[in-house]
C-alpha cells in the first residue's frame, strides 16, 4: 500500500509527531540515535549544498527536490528518498508555508545493521536486480514504513523505552526498505564484495583524504578493482567520476570554511587542496553561482 493510499489520519499523525519535535525551522536531533526531525516553513529556489550520508527521508508534509549533478529527485508525502551512499547533493524545499511547513523524518543508516539485514534476507523472489546502481533513489512509501516511523517518534514520549524498543523499529524500517521495489539498491551497497560495496569504500577514502592528490591506481588496488572498472562503477553509483566527486567534496568543505570558520579565500583554497587560487575561484563560482570572495564577506 502506498503512503498516498493510507488514511489521511495516519499521515496527519506522522506530521503531528514531527511538528511537536521541531521548535522552529531547521534539523533537530532526537533522543533516538540517528533520528532527526526536519522542518522548513517556506519554499524557495535557493539551493542548500551538503554531502548527505546514507539515510532514509520520509516526508509527512510539503515537498522537496534534490539534485545529484544534473539528475533531479522529487519527493513528498507519497514517496520516500534513500541515500545508500555518501553523496554530494544540492536541494531545496518546493512546497511549504508557515501554516503547513515542510516536515521530514530522517533516519541515518547503521551500515552494519543494513548489511546484517541484507544478509539475513538473502535472494528472495521480491528482490529484483536494480535497474541502476545509483546511490540515491525515491520510491512510493508503504504503510509498513509509515508505521515504523510513527513508532520511533512515539518513543520520544517514553524515553525509558528507547534503548529497548527503538532498535526493533529501526530494524523493521530497514527490512521494509530492503523488501521494497528498489531494495536491491540498498542491499547491493551493503553486501560485502559487491561492486557497490567497493565503491562505498572508495567514497570513504575520498572523504577522508579529499585534500590530497587523487591517485586512481591506489584507490582501485585498495578495493581489488581495475582503474577502468572503478571508474565505471563509481559513475554508476554517484553519477560522476572520482575526480568530479573529489572536487565536490573540496568545494563544499571550502564553503563551510568561508561561511562558518571565518577563513579567507586563499586559506580555504589551500586547506582543501587547491594550488591555484584562480582555479579555485572559477570552480567555486561554477558550482555555487557566487564568487568565494562574496561568500567570505558574508
Amino acid at each position: 500500500m502506498n503512503l498516498a493510499d493510507t488514511p489521511p489520519a495516519r499521515v496527519a499523525e506522522l506530521a503531528g509527531l514531527l511538528h511537536r519535535r521541531a521548535p522552529g525551522d531547521g534539523t533537530f536531533g532526537t533522543e533516538v540515535p540517528r533520528l532527526s526531525v526536519i522542518r522548513q516553513s517556506f519554499a524557495g529556489d535557493e539551493m542548500t549544498h551538503a554531502v548527505h550520508q546514507p539515510a532514509v527521508c520520509i516526508v509527512a508534509q510539503g515537498a522537496k527536490r534534490v539534485l545529484l549533478r544534473d539528475e533531479v529527485y522529487s519527493y513528498d508525502a507519497s514517496r520516500y528518498l534513500v541515500f545508500s551512499a555518501d553523496l554530494p547533493v544540492s536541494g531545496h524545499v518546493t512546497e511549504a508555508t508557515a501554516a503547513e511547513p515542510y516536515l521530514c523524518f530522517r533516519l541515518d543508516f547503521d551500515p552494519a545493521e543494513v548489511s546484517a539485514m541484507a544478509m539475513a534476507l538473502g535472494e528472495t523472489p521480491r528482490r529484483r536486480p536494480a535497474a541502476t546502481g545509483r546511490g540515491l533513489f525515491t520510491s512510493p512509501a508503504t504503510d509498513g514504513m509509515l508505521d515504523a516511523a510513527i513508532r520511533l517518534l512515539r518513543l520520544l514520549d517514553t524515553p525509558d523505552d528507547i534503548a529497548t524498543l527503538a532498535p526493533l523499529a529501526m530494524q523493521e524500517l530497514v527490512y521494509r526498505l530492503l523488501r521494497g521495489e528498489q531494495g536491491a539498491r540498498l542491499a547491493d551497497i551493503a553486501r560485502t564484495g559487491s561492486h557497490a560495496f567497493r565503491i562505498a569504500k572508495v567514497i570513504q577514502s575520498l572523504k577522508a583524504r579529499f585534500a590530497e592528490p587523487l591517485r586512481i591506481d591506489d584507490l582501485a588496488r585498495d578495493v581489488h578493482m581495475s582503474p577502468s572498472s572503478l571508474h565505471h562503477h563509481f559513475r554508476a553509483v554517484t553519477a560522476m567520476s572520482p575526480l568530479q566527486f573529489q572536487k565536490q567534496l573540496r568545494l563544499q568543505e571550502a564553503r563551510r570554511l568561508l561561511l562558518s570558520a571565518g577563513a579567507d579565500v586563499s586559506g580555504a583554497a589551500h586547506r582543501v587542496g587547491y594550488e591555484s587560487p584562480s582555479q579555485f575561484s572559477r570552480e567555486y563560482s561554477r558550482l555555487f553561482g557566487v564568487a568565494p570572495s562574496r561568500e567570505a564577506r558574508r
